[in-house]
């Protein structure tokens, strides 16, 4: 589950670490109040009350709580969710899923006894989740 300490040749030369394999994990009980970005998958069993950026993965627990916007590329949720989802490839709501507010993804996965308040557009989405805030902003222009 955790990457190992010890660096490549070519990490140690360069100084950098492949951030995409990494696994970040918010403990259950750890509270949160701001935005959360991530290059690598995240995992929330606590609460965040901000929003929840990465360019991989988004787990959230049947313990974790996100009162904000999630944007990722994949998303896995047990918990609660207050907030609009933008996921670009699959959304995934388990049975002890709590979803407040709207979907919109490239596929969508509901468990029964899942449940979700709001509305869901699935198809084709924007596959750069970095220029999601854009690309909504301007659509909003667009429909004004």
């Amino acid at each position: 589950m955790f990457k190992s300490n010890k660096q490549s040749n070519s990490e140690a030369r360069t100084g950098e670490v492949n951030a995409s394999s990494s696994i970040n994990l918010i403990g259950a009980g750890t509270v949160i109040d701001g935005d959360v970005r991530s290059v690598g998958d995240i995992r929330i069993d606590g609460t965040v009350h901000g929003n929840v950026i990465s360019k991989a993965k988004v787990v959230v627990g049947s313990t974790g709580i996100i009162e904000g916007d999630v944007n990722s590329q994949h998303a896995d949720v047990s918990g609660m969710i207050k907030g609009k989802i933008t996921v670009s490839e699959l959304t995934f709501l388990k049975s002890a899923a709590r979803i407040v507010g709207d979907i919109v993804t490239g596929k969508l996965v509901v468990e029964v006894g899942a449940s979700f308040t709001g509305s869901c557009n699935m198809g084709p989405v924007i596959k750069d989740i970095k220029h999601a805030d854009n690309a909504n902003t301007a659509q909003e222009r667009s429909a004004i």
